[in-house]
């Protein structure tokens, strides 16, 4: 049908300026049966998708493409577009923020609070790049993470993978083949052709900023031309990167498939994923394909809007049902490729909820959506965490509880200016009556004597995540189990 509506655009309705009009209407009459005759032998011979299943494709090509749709979004206003307030750095370009986040950082939905982050955006496709890291004093935590056009978390470098000392190792794209220098420790493959490298580094606090710059400072990238004092890689071909829909157009906005396609350009196509891919191509979703949805009738463009809500219907009772109920939690929507094994769901689930989560090895996000009575949290109500004696989260490296504001997912603005209470302020803390520790989440204070372990509040919605960082194994085997939010009657 795309064929036959462009043999049309061509033919009869553009104006053929070399012919007077009285030649030109007897070729609008033969093209327009020629077009005819096409239709007839399109329907003909391959059965046209009926809305019942584009609207199935679309549900399934959203669950599938939002992971990658969103993170281009974020990885546009950080990579490319100068002029947006997030921007970072060019692409092969290191970005350090020697700072935590805080309200006013919007991009990234339920941004960690805890470790000053910096940011490499690799383009891979003409060559390869070499990650320097420095030697990092012990007992200070940092991590590379690094993550694929798909969101596939495909490979550490840090305190936990790699330990704290200094090496250099080789971060290359699907088709490279080149020869790999002695002086590198290893090489790391991404499937996709660009890839996002998240770097963490702990922070204890503010008086301590200046030895995180220092580390930051350590961090190095080049290309691997660079790095061999060779001429520079023939440039891959100039992208002209399309423009991205905000969080809040991807839920609706039929754009979203076209770019969909724009990415999967850069993603070789799976051996698992072909019949999926071949499946979406029905309704115009694959690598390149243009989708014109103004061509498309009525009742074709509303079974694509339809899917699209499907999708976020199910994405809804799949939280409430999984992820609410605790059945599942962040270890089972972050990680690679092989450990997610094709639950689209789960990897929906978590950009939606929280993108660039790291993999369960890595860190443990227990969350907070409900109360111990399975009620929404709202601050028009009052919580407490409480943690018994010997009962802290049980971490190699560090835990906390951060606070997002509903329905942006961003922290909270407060008085205080506290997003989060984590390990690092466990002198600070106020010890109940048993050693224990309990935690006030409520939009008032709780008092001058408690004020030390409060974490503000919005009037309205919010939720809680708490995060373990490189996990012991009573956190990773279930022995130890995350507290309720109990809510305060």
């Amino acid at each position: 049908m795309r064929f036959v509506a462009n043999v049309r655009e061509q033919f009869v309705t553009r104006p053929v300026r070399s012919y007077g009009e009285s030649h030109f209407s007897w070729f609008r009459k033969f093209a327009a049966a020629v077009s005819l005759t096409l239709f007839t032998v399109t329907v003909a011979h391959a059965e046209p998708v009926t809305t019942e299943e584009a609207r199935a494709i679309a549900k399934e090509a959203t669950i599938y493409g939002f992971p990658l749709v969103d993170s281009y979004r974020v990885q546009y206003s950080y990579f490319i577009d100068q002029h947006n307030a997030d921007y970072k750095a060019p692409w092969n370009t290191i970005s350090n923020t020697a700072r935590v986040f805080t309200p006013e950082d919007k991009a990234i939905q339920t941004p960690n609070s805890d470790t000053p982050y910096s940011f490499l955006g690799a383009d891979l496709r003409a060559e390869p790049l070499v990650l320097t890291v420095p030697k990092v004093e012990n007992g200070r935590y940092y991590s590379l993470q690094f993550i694929d056009m798909y969101t596939f978390n495909f490979a550490y470098v840090g305190t936990r993978a790699t330990g704290n000392g200094a090496g250099k190792y080789l971060l290359a794209g699907p088709h490279w083949k080149g020869t790999v220098p002695k002086s590198i420790k290893s090489v790391i493959r991404s499937e996709t052709d660009f890839a996002f490298v998240l770097y963490r580094t702990q922070l204890f606090g503010s008086a301590d900023i200046e030895n995180v710059k220092g580390v930051q400072a350590g961090y190095k990238v080049q290309t691997l031309s660079e790095y061999l004092g060779k001429a520079a890689a023939p440039a891959s071909a100039t992208t002209e990167f399309i423009k991205p829909l905000t969080a809040e157009e991807e839920r609706k906005s039929l754009r979203f498939f076209n770019i969909l396609n724009f990415v999967l350009q850069y993603c070789p196509p799976h051996p698992g994923e072909k019949a999926l891919i071949a499946r979406f191509a029905k309704i115009g979703v694959g690598a390149g394909k243009s989708l014109d949805v103004n061509t498309l009738s009525p009742d074709m463009q509303k079974a694509l809007q339809d899917g699209m809500s499907d999708a976020w219907t199910e994405l809804a009772d799949y939280k409430k049902s999984e992820l609410d109920t605790g059945k599942l939690s962040s270890a089972d929507g972050f990680g690679t490729r092989t450990y997610l094994k094709n639950n689209y769901m789960a990897r929906m689930a978590s950009a939606v909820l929280g993108i660039y989560g790291n993999s369960k090895e890595e860190a443990l996000y227990p969350a907070y959506f409900v109360d111990g009575g399975g009620e929404k949290l709202d601050g028009s109500h009052r919580y407490t965490l409480h943690f018994p004696p010997g009962k802290l989260p049980p971490v190699n490296a560090f835990w906390s509880l951060t606070l997002y504001e509903l329905p942006s997912s961003l922290l909270y603005a407060n008085s205080l200016n506290r997003y989060l209470i984590n390990s690092s302020m466990l002198p600070t803390l106020k010890r109940d009556a048993d050693g224990g520790i309990t935690l006030y989440i409520q939009h008032t204070s709780p008092g001058q004597e408690l004020e030390s372990n409060w974490l503000p509040a919005p009037e309205g919605s919010f939720f809680s995540v708490m995060r373990l960082y490189w996990p012991k194994a009573p956190a990773l085997d279930g022995q130890w189990k995350a507290p309720t939010m109990q809510r305060v009657q």
